[in-house]
């Protein structure tokens, strides 16, 4: 929520001022806790991206530091006499990534010696890479295998894929146009998670006759013959 009202305070400044774009103060050091973040939680690929360089409608948002260490950054500021000010959350413990910063990549440093903050932000580079090539992979593979049914009853839309084309696709590529199929039809990206995802793959590929599984948003996928029906309810 409050990530949220950060960027909507800023979009209505850049709106004001007729801003081409705006330009985030994100650096390394933040790139390799978004990172490190990820990996505890266990996310996927796009997660271990960390952040883009540009994001939000028609790029509007720039991480023109991404490259640079907080340090150099802060000093930069200085040697120019800018005004550096932090923000009181990012000492306050109760936050996880507060925690990160302050507590676990310096021990991660202490341990691995130092280099551990560039290695990940090399990670995220090589993760965004990745994921971008899959997801590119998935849209096209989308097209082949899913089709949207007209409107149930009540003005549900459902989402149709052919399980045997799915069954023939690589796991990565196969999970992503499930994602993606699942959001289509109404499940909240910020809510649908890799569990969610893997039970609605068994679907697929250890299909033993099982019930229809639901997913955030009231959306509920079953299996119907060689179809894969997926619908809010």
């Amino acid at each position: 929520a409050a990530r949220n009202a950060r960027y909507a305070a800023l979009d209505g400044a850049a709106e004001r001022h007729g801003a081409t774009a705006v330009l985030l103060g994100h650096t390394r050091d933040d790139q390799a806790e978004t990172v490190l973040l990820g990996l505890a939680r266990g996310s996927g690929t796009r997660s271990l991206s960390g952040m883009a360089w540009v994001s939000g409608a028609d790029g509007r948002y720039r991480r023109p530091f991404l490259q640079l260490d907080r340090h150099t950054v802060r000093e930069a500021c200085l040697a120019q006499s800018l005004p550096v000010w932090d923000d009181p959350h990012n000492v306050d413990p109760s936050y996880t990534r507060s925690r990160v910063r302050h507590e676990a990549l310096p021990i991660l440093e202490k341990a691995l010696g130092k280099g551990v903050v560039e290695a990940l932000a090399r990670t995220a580079q090589l993760s965004r890479d990745d994921a971008d090539a899959l997801d590119a992979w998935a849209a096209r593979a989308e097209a082949d295998v899913m089709t949207t049914a007209p409107a149930a009853a009540g003005g549900a839309q459902a989402v149709h894929l052919d399980t045997v084309g799915l069954h023939g696709l690589p796991t990565a590529v196969r999970r992503r146009v499930l994602r993606r199929a699942a959001i289509a039809a109404g499940a909240p990206a910020g809510s649908l998670f890799a569990r969610h995802i893997e039970e609605v793959d068994r679907l697929i590929t250890g299909w033993r006759g099982q019930r229809a599984i639901n997913l955030p948003g009231r959306v509920e996928v079953r299996r119907e013959g060689g179809r894969l029906v997926i619908r809010q309810g």
